[in-house]
C-alpha cells in the first residue's frame, strides 16, 4: 500500500513550519504527521524534514508522557524579569513615604488603605 503525500506547496509550508518550531515541538510535530500517515508515514516525514527515526520515537515519548502529567508550559518556573520590588532595595519604604499624606485607613479594618492619588 502506496502512502498519499502531501502537495509540493504543502510540504514547504510544513518545512518552513517544522524549522520555526524548538526542538521539543520538532519532534511532537513529526510524530505526529507519521502517525496521522499510518504505515510508511514515518520514513516519508523523516525525509520530508530531514530528521532521524530517533526524533520521531522521541517525540511519541514526549507524547505519551504528557499524557500522564499536567502540562507544564514552554518556560521554566523563575524565569523571566524579576519584579522591581525583589531588585530595588527600599523600594517599598520609599513608596510608602511618597503616599504617606494621600492614604487613609478604613475604619472598619485597619489592615485596608485608600488613597486619592492615581498611577
Amino acid at each position: 500500500m502506496k502512502i498519499q503525500k502531501y502537495a509540493p506547496k504543502i510540504e514547504i509550508k510544513m518545512r518552513d513550519f517544522y524549522d520555526s518550531l524548538s526542538e521539543k515541538y520538532r519532534r511532537r510535530y513529526a510524530t505526529i504527521e507519521a502517525e496521522k500517515l499510518g504505515y510508511g508515514g514515518a520514513s516519508y516525514i523523516r525525509q520530508l524534514f530531514n530528521c532521524d527515526n530517533r526524533t520521531i520515537l522521541h517525540g511519541k515519548q514526549d507524547l505519551e508522557l504528557d499524557l500522564l502529567k499536567e502540562n507544564t508550559g514552554v518556560r521554566q518556573l523563575g524565569g523571566g524579569r524579576k519584579s522591581i520590588i525583589e531588585t530595588t532595595e527600599g523600594i517599598e519604604e520609599a513608596f510608602l513615604e511618597v503616599i504617606k499624606d494621600h492614604t487613609v485607613s478604613s475604619p472598619m479594618d485597619e489592615t485596608i488603605k485608600w488613597t486619592n492619588l492615581s498611577r
